[in-house]
């Protein structure tokens, strides 16, 4: 894992509707880089969310939030549009950018194993640093932790 202190590596990944966003955009501000496994499924969509509800609180903090996983744009498009996302999903369909921030790797499910998406959260700083590191995240109340730590 990256920790707190480290540059976070930069990147450029399109978002759900085919736009290129890049980490750099964001310096001056915090933002939520989050790592999630398959967009749509019963852990992404609670995680995902507690980031929307709880988007108002994290747009009084100035923090952006970034949700990336190995899904393609459409399956992105289609799940920001399903549960009314405010923020961008970002496609890193080869997996580049999440084994970057160590979040991607081998894992094993119902007996089969695969490269895949680990759920991690990073909190980058105005400066680019990492300032939190979340590994393994529960998602239910994830974006509330969170915002518990930004108030501490």
């Amino acid at each position: 894992m990256l920790s707190v202190g480290d540059a976070a590596p930069d990147f450029e990944l399109p978002d759900q509707h085919g736009d290129t966003v890049s980490l750099s955009e964001y310096r001056g501000q915090r933002v939520v880089v989050y790592f999630y496994p398959r967009a749509d499924t019963p852990g992404c969509t609670t995680e995902a969310c507690g980031f929307r509800d709880s988007w108002d609180e994290f747009g009084e903090r100035d923090v952006a939030v970034l949700g990336i996983s190995d899904d393609p744009v459409s399956d992105l498009d289609s799940f920001a549009d399903k549960y009314d996302l405010p923020f961008s999903l970002l496609s890193d369909e080869d997996g580049s950018i999440s084994s970057a921030y160590d979040s991607y790797g081998e894992k094993n499910m119902f007996g089969k194993t695969f490269d895949g998406v680990f759920r991690n959260t990073y909190l980058v700083g105005p400066d680019g640093t990492i300032e939190q590191v979340y590994e393994g995240v529960s998602p239910d109340g994830h974006a509330e932790e969170i915002l518990a730590d930004l108030d501490d």
